[in-house]
């Protein structure tokens, strides 16, 4: 007992595995007990009792299974059912002390917390670009090593992650499942609508450390941020002129394909932008209204 005690000192800061190994081993304590102490006799040098006790550890972890009551999912660890039965019951236990924002786990919390500090702790491998959460980071990599590329049926426009894809086929099924609670609204993304939502609540929890400036989305931020870097990572492949977001380029590009995609409902004239067409509806169809 006294090096089972030890073993829970040592360990009170390590990881959620450790500590359910402890547990495992506090269980064989009880059981090793229940059975009277009593071990088989065996010819040669005997086991140690940590040697015992690693053995008994090993067969009864091996056996061990923790099933979800709710889905029927078998999952291997204790704290492993405790994580999982929070996408059944909404639990979100660990909340920012900045924002108030609350998530189901602990490592989610940590990388929100580099929104507020500014850190990005995730390096690119492949150039200089660096990352608040690290699934950002794997997205950003496919751009490099395009391993990945999923193809839209309806158009050919293609893309790098298959959720990317889901999302976009709505642009031809007009689907929109997700509706915003307060006013009705509904949109194509759960992402929009989160984004949506934030205007109902005023919350503007991405803060550029710049100029102080606030932003309802991560990337509206990202964008603004441009403006004091001065990077332009978007370039136009007819002429090499560089912009500093994705919507300049597409409306650049229109003078060289000749694309106007903005049509005047009263009298089908097209526009290559959509200023051009509400200046041209308020000039030449309000005065004759």
């Amino acid at each position: 007992m006294r090096d089972l005690e030890s073993c829970r000192i040592k360990h009170t800061e390590d990881t959620e595995q450790q500590t359910e190994l402890i547990e495992e081993n506090e269980e064989n304590e009880e059981f090793s007990e229940s059975e009277g102490g009593n071990q088989a006799i065996t010819i040669g040098k005997p086991l140690s009792w940590s040697q015992t006790k690693q053995k008994d550890l090993i067969k009864r972890t091996a056996k061990k299974s923790f099933p979800c009551t709710e889905c029927g999912r078998i999952l291997k660890r204790k704290n492993s059912l405790e994580r999982h039965m929070r996408v059944h019951t909404g639990e979100k236990p660990f909340i920012c002390d900045q924002c108030g924002k609350s998530y189901k786990q602990s490592s989610n919390l940590k990388e929100h917390m580099n929104i507020h500090t500014g850190e990005k702790p995730y390096k690119c491998s492949h150039c200089d670009k660096r990352f608040i959460r690290s699934g950002d980071l794997r997205t950003h990599e496919r751009i490099h090593t395009r391993d990945k590329l999923y193809t839209c049926d309806q158009c050919s426009k293609t893309f790098l992650i298959a959720s990317y894809l889901r999302k976009h086929l709505r642009v031809h099924t007009k689907e929109k499942p997700h509706s915003c609670c307060l006013c009705g609204k509904s949109f194509s993304s759960l992402q929009s609508l989160r984004a949506h939502r934030k205007t109902h609540t005023g919350e503007r929890e991405y803060k550029c450390f710049e100029c102080e400036k606030t932003f309802i989305l991560a990337s509206s931020l990202k964008q603004h941020e441009r403006i004091h870097t001065g990077e332009k990572p978007y370039k136009c492949s007819h002429c090499g002129k560089r912009f500093s977001d994705s919507s300049s380029l597409k409306t650049h590009e229109r003078i060289h394909t000749g694309e106007k995609p903005y049509h005047c409902t009263a009298c089908g004239k097209s526009f290559g932008h959509s200023s051009a067409l509400h200046r041209h509806t308020k000039n030449i169809h309000s005065e004759k209204q």
